[in-house]
């Protein structure tokens, strides 16, 4: 769970013993070490070991870019020795997967398996890099980040502002709109919320907050600003006080930070305007509810308030009485990471995202995260914690302070890389792909030690999200469901395509589901990879597993049902589930499961029965 989550103060004071981290340090102190516990955690489940695994010399790998001369330098450094690569089998699944959130068709592995092309990883992350479902995915994973949904916690965006929001992120990434002006865009954005051209200004109206000032407002819109695109969880703290006394033992930048820098940097939004639609109030209308975000020509951040959702804002020196301050003052916006003051003839907002897109946090933020999607640790983790103090290699802290990152020459060269591409989300995700470090293999013979997580000896694993699995059970069955999405003009048939977790209200049993394996509603609940008994009963006994492996139901099946060549099913069967060969032995067992059969209807069972087994393989969850 993100930091931001947890460092919000009381309503009413600014008494550090309102302070959540002084309250719950555990909670924020054992963060990285909990990242690493569930890396371990999900190792245990998966046991990846057999199947010929091997270690290497880190030397002896192949070094495809810098990435691998940073990771495999390290292992080499400290005497680890790492993986071998995947075999195709194991690459193929896992790419697809982390690409575009599907499993590939049993043609796909048979024309991967039998292509002699040296050059075929790369070939293939091009085609899945073009393809619509790549969009799919990665409209999904923004959609997580801007937080994509009709009703959180402070805010009633409406089905429609959903709508337009989501519409208008998927366009913005099948057309190839870098991640630097999508950001710049949904923090600048201006008009009317249910307008699908105007869907990024959703990404303000998560701003608003009931109960208190407009200065809130202000506040709200730096902390989801500064953590969604600069890492920095914290802000939401420092925006109630200053770092000193609170973020002394989690960020060397965050305790040298004062509340009044934070303030000064939530000035830069305190000529933003989010009012009501002209029509809001008339249910009968398209835009009941709809808000219109626009920029005052004047307007500064006031500490003149006393009540609300934030600590008492008065002038420094200044007290209160009667719930008055008895000075205040107006301040102007500085942007704290370096100085700079508002653009003369640029709106503040526009003023604050050009110093927001050329900061270095930007850089690492997006950096960290795709690197985390995709090696399932970040080099900084939780990725919300970027401590700008502790990143620059060049520039280390002071003693006992230590560089945060795993890696940090790595982490500045992703950077750089991400920098020197104009942010192109397809040309960084296929440098991490191409990569020897990501093609690793998760098995690993030789003993395994925690203390190795950090340093990316294998691949690590990843339990698969609920659209995933409800993704991979449509594909291997060819069960194609239909869901309606409200004032949405087509339906559904991918989960990966639904414009929030909440969805598909239309088919509440579906989305119980999903919901089992956590996927959480883009507000109050995180997505998380934790298992529990319930993910496996609902793989067991769930009817949208049970109905989907019904020879009846399934043409998939029923066609395997028909082959006379029982070991040729036996193949497709394991090529459908799980993406790979059946093992010797359990290819003489569902042979002999399906050799005993004398009539249709008990091999149309046995048929049912292999797919039920195959599903409920705990490699089925997760992608490795």
């Amino acid at each position: 769970m993100g930091a931001a989550l947890f460092l919000s103060l009381s309503l009413s004071s600014a008494d550090s013993t309102n302070c959540s981290f002084q309250a719950r340090s555990d909670e924020f102190l054992q963060a990285e070490a909990r990242a690493i516990q569930s890396v371990q955690s999900r190792f245990r489940k998966l046991n990846t070991a057999p199947r010929g695994a091997q270690t290497v010399d880190p030397t002896s790998l192949p070094h495809r870019s810098f990435i691998d001369s940073e990771i495999f330098g390290k292992l080499a450094a400290s005497g680890v020795r790492p993986a071998q690569l995947a075999s195709d089998e194991e690459f193929l699944r896992r790419v697809t997967l982390d690409l575009t959130g599907r499993i590939p068709s049993p043609a796909t592995i048979r024309a991967f398996l039998s292509d002699a092309d040296p050059d075929k990883r790369q070939a293939l992350v091009d085609r899945l890099l073009a393809s619509e479902a790549f969009t799919d995915k990665w409209t999904w994973w923004l959609a997580d980040l801007l937080q994509v949904n009709a009703n959180a916690t402070n805010v009633n965006r409406g089905i429609n502002g959903r709508n337009a929001f989501s519409v208008w992120l998927r366009a913005k990434v099948g057309e190839g709109l870098s991640l630097r002006d999508l950001a710049f865009q949904s923090v600048t954005a201006t008009g009317n919320s249910y307008l699908m051209e105007e869907g990024a200004t959703n990404f303000v109206i998560n701003s608003i907050t009931p109960g208190g000032p407009v200065q809130d407002q202000y506040d709200a819109m730096l902390s989801k600003t500064a953590s969604t695109f600069l890492g920095l969880g914290y802000m939401d703290c420092l925006v109630c006080h200053s770092g000193r006394g609170h973020l002394d033992a989690l960020s060397l930048w965050g305790r040298n930070t004062t509340r009044m820098d934070a303030l000064r940097m939530a000035a830069f939004f305190s000529r933003q305007s989010i009012a009501n639609h002209p029509e809001s109030g008339n249910r009968e209308s398209f835009f009941a509810g709809a808000r219109v975000v626009t920029d005052r020509p004047t307007g500064n951040y006031a500490l003149n308030t006393t009540n609300g959702n934030r600590p008492v804002r008065c002038a420094p020196g200044a007290t209160v009485n009667n719930n008055r301050c008895s000075a205040t003052l107006n301040l102007d916006p500085e942007y704290m990471l370096t100085g700079a003051k508002p653009t003369s003839g640029v709106s503040w907002r526009t003023s604050f995202a050009q110093n927001m897109v050329d900061d270095p946090m930007f850089a690492r933020n997006f950096a960290n995260r795709l690197w985390k999607e995709l090696f399932n640790l970040g080099l900084v983790d939780p990725v919300d914690t970027l401590d700008p103090a502790r990143l620059d290699p060049n520039n280390p802290p002071p003693s006992p302070w230590e560089l945060q990152a795993t890696h940090p020459e790595l982490l500045e060269k992703l950077a750089a890389e991400l920098k020197r591409t104009d942010f192109n989300l397809r040309e960084f995700l296929r440098l991490l792909v191409n990569s020897s470090a990501y093609q690793l293999s998760s098995r690993y013979s030789a003993d395994w030690k925690v203390e190795y997580i950090p340093l990316f000896a294998r691949h690590y694993p990843r339990r698969l999200e609920g659209e995933e699995i409800h993704d991979a059970i449509v594909a291997a069955t060819s069960v194609v469901p239909s869901y309606t999405v409200q004032n949405m003009p087509t339906p559904v048939t991918w989960a990966m395509q639904l414009p929030e977790p909440l969805e598909p209200r239309s088919n509440g049993a579906v989305a119980n589901f999903m919901n089992v394996f956590l996927r959480g509603n883009r507000d109050s609940q995180q997505r998380s990879q934790a298992g529990s008994i319930l993910q496996g009963l609902a793989l067991m006994n769930d009817n949208f597993v049970l109905s989907r492996i019904k020879v009846a139901a399934s043409p998939t099946l029923r066609a395997l049902a028909g082959n006379p060549d029982v070991a040729a099913a036996v193949d497709e069967m394991f090529f459908l589930f799980l993406g790979r060969k059946p093992s010797e032995s359990e290819q003489s067992q569902a042979i002999a499961s399906l050799a005993r059969t004398t009539t249709a209807a008990a091999r149309n069972t046995a048929i049912e029965d292999l797919a039920w087994v195959l599903v409920n393989k705990t490699e089925f969850l997760f992608s490795y």
